[in-house]
């Protein structure tokens, strides 16, 4: 006999995905759907709600590391971060797959359950690594303060290099995309969903800071070896609206 389908609506969190991995084995039930909070599809198949049950998500945690080994618990935990439409149901695919044929499962990149799961972990972690060297972050009141555009939710791979990098300081990095902060002060850091997020105009020393970048930015490129294609390649043009060289005229500054 069948799985029977069923629509699932969930909070969205990781851990709310795995208590509903938990739910469909439990039950038997293959998800033809996840819902978040804020999905508005309406869905053609039986509804369930699944709250949240951390014994539940711990549970099926233990499970990736016995049944898919360590490269396929990180496909899992990083899968849940990326952009990749329908993640959900990718990762489930990808779930069933592993707990049939166990951790070689990860290197049949011939099957799409694996090979679309891998490259979606792969912009993941491409994009965390090129904003390493993109994030610009401007002192105000006291803290270090910058913003990002991913298409990825990166806070979570970001975090290690830049709390280790500014160990001594206090920063917010703030992800415009998916409306989340990465908090940082010495020994302490948080990554919490923020509604709304303002910042003030920067100080007159921060513009004077700003100023000094810029023109060493200008300084050291050459005019006769400017390549827009191959500096859209190294540094593509949708990362631009958050670097402090590309803000001169938002900020009525001089070029």
């Amino acid at each position: 006999m069948g799985w029977s389908q069923v629509s699932y609506h969930y909070d969205g969190s990781f851990a709310g995905f795995l208590c509903c991995v938990f739910e469909a084995y439990l039950h038997k039930e293959a998800p033809a759907c996840f819902l978040g909070p804020e999905d508005g599809r309406l869905s053609l198949w039986p509804e369930r709600q699944i709250s949240t049950d951390e014994a539940h998500a711990k549970r099926v945690y233990r499970s990736l590391d016995r049944s898919l080994g360590a490269q396929g618990r990180r496909l899992v935990v990083y899968g849940f971060l990326t952009c990749l439409p329908e993640r959900e149901m990718a990762l489930w695919a990808f779930l069933r797959l592993g707990y049939e044929r166990g951790p070689g499962v990860v290197r049949d990149l011939t099957d799409d359950r694996v090979s679309t799961l891998n490259k979606a972990v792969q912009h993941l972690t491409g994009e965390a690594h090129l904003l390493k060297g993109f994030v610009r972050f401007s002192e105000q009141e006291g803290l270090l303060i910058g913003e990002i555009e991913p298409k990825n939710r990166v806070l979570p791979l970001l975090r290690p290099h830049f709390c280790t990098r500014y160990s001594g300081e206090s920063f917010v990095l703030y992800d415009r995309t998916h409306g989340e902060a990465l908090f940082y002060r010495p020994h302490r850091w948080a990554i919490v969903p923020l509604a709304e997020f303002r910042l003030n105009g920067p100080a007159q020393e921060e513009q004077e800071y700003r100023r000094l970048w810029r023109r060493f930015y200008d300084t050291i490129s050459i005019a006769e070896r400017y390549n827009p294609k191959c500096r859209m390649t190294h540094m593509p043009k949708r990362y631009w609206g958050t670097m402090t060289e590309f803000q001169r005229e938002q900020e009525g500054l001089p070029p």
